[in-house]
Order: C-alpha cells, then sequence, then structure tokens
C-alpha cells in the first residue's frame, strides 16, 4: 500500500491520509479510515520500543485512554517495531484497552510529515536530564544506560529497528471523526526544545473535550 509523503509535520487544519498497520493489541488490520465518521482520534506515532521515551509516551497514552474514551475519543499507538516483537513486550507489559499498531516501515511518520535527522546531526546532540542521567550523554548514549536502567532486553527486531531510525522524530495527532487534524505535538530533536518530552496532558484534554462535542 503506498501512502502520501509531506514535507511538514500536519497542522490543525491539515486533512490527514489514510494509513493502514497491523495491529498489535489484537489480530488483523487497522486503518484511520475506519474512525472516520465514527469517532475522533488520538494517535501516536513513535520511534520503535526500544526507544525508552516512547515506551512512556505509549504508557502515557494508555494511562490517558479511560478519560479520553469518557469522552468519545479514541487512542491509537504506533511504533515502529515489527509486530511480532511488539506483540511480545506487550504481553508482558499490557496496555489495557489501548489500541497499538506496528509501522516498522515508518509509513505513517511519512505520511504525517514527521521528519528524520541525519545521523550527523543525532550524534552531534548531548542530552542533559538531570535526576534521568548521571551526565549529558548522546543519543545512542543515553538510549543504551536507560534501556539497561529499566531491564529492556534489545532483540535482532530491535537492532534493525535501532539502526533505521535514530533520526526519526515523533508526534501526537488529534484527528476529528472528519478526519481533520485539530491538535498537534511534534518533537524538536534539540537540546532543550522538546526532546523527548510529552505533550501537555491538561491542555490535550482540553482539546479533546471541544473535539468530541
Amino acid at each position: 500500500m503506498s501512502t502520501p509523503y509531506v514535507d511538514h509535520p500536519l497542522q490543525p487544519g491539515d486533512r490527514v491520509p489514510n494509513v493502514e498497520f497491523d495491529a498489535i493489541s489484537r489480530e488483523g488490520k487497522i486503518a484511520l479510515d475506519d474512525f472516520l465518521g465514527r469517532s475522533p482520534l488520538l494517535i501516536g506515532l513513535f520511534r520503535g520500543l526500544h526507544c525508552p521515551f516512547c515506551r512512556r509516551h505509549v504508557a502515557a497514552m494508555a494511562y490517558l485512554n479511560p478519560m479520553l474514551r469518557e469522552k468519545g475519543v479514541q487512542s491509537l499507538a504506533v511504533v515502529n517495531t515489527p509486530v511480532e516483537r511488539a506483540r511480545l513486550y506487550f504481553r508482558y507489559h499490557p496496555i489495557p484497552d489501548l489500541l497499538a499498531a506496528s509501522d516498522p516501515a515508518r509509513a505513517s511518520h511519512q505520511a504525517f510529515g514527521l521528519p528524520e535527522i541525519g545521523i550527523d546531526a543525532v550524534m552531534a546532540i548531548r542530552i542533559d536530564l538531570p535526576g534521568e542521567l548521571p551526565e549529558p550523554m548522546s543519543v545512542m548514549a543515553m538510549d543504551d544506560f536507560l534501556n539497561e536502567k529499566e531491564g529492556y532486553q534489545i532483540t535482532a527486531a530491535d537492532e534493525q529497528m535501532m539502526t533505521a531510525d535514530h533520526g526519526q522524530l515523533v508526534g501526537q495527532f488529534l484527528i476529528d471523526r472528519e478526519g481533520i487534524v485539530r491538535w498537534s505535538f511534534t518533537e524538536v530533536l534539540e537540546a532543550g526544545l522538546q526532546t523527548f518530552k510529552a505533550p501537555n496532558s491538561q491542555e490535550l484534554m482540553s482539546i479533546a473535550s471541544q473535539v468530541a462535542l
């Protein structure tokens, strides 16, 4: 299935493309068109589960999911992890009632305009997270440190994704019933500028209340 490519992240007012994924949390496929006319959708487009902050973003979506469902808003977390590897992970780290999907080819990131950063730029960044890291670290060293700290075991499937997506930025988009973006949050891979941060949940819930009307 071909997906469109846009050269900038989708913004409020933009129409989202249809993208189809392999479902993680159940069998079969999930397509964005499945939600048209039915419910608003919060979609999170993340790197693979080897990324410690992406695992946290997924957990944060799972936490907000019951509150969003009360407003009639569905949630979908998309990870760049092969589906069987992702199913194994979520078997031991369940995300009750949160839809999750696999997109190792990053077709959804391209369709939503989430850019990739060159490996040289990634390697030049030093991340300073007091309380998380003992000292400023490169992105790759930070991933290694946090994965070891959290006991995440890297598999061959993870290694394959890691070689391809260190420069892939992530984002979250709130889409109304007509398939129009109403709110977005996109990562900026630069020290101090939304690097590895999550969106403001109060802001998200406020806008979700408006979209769900």
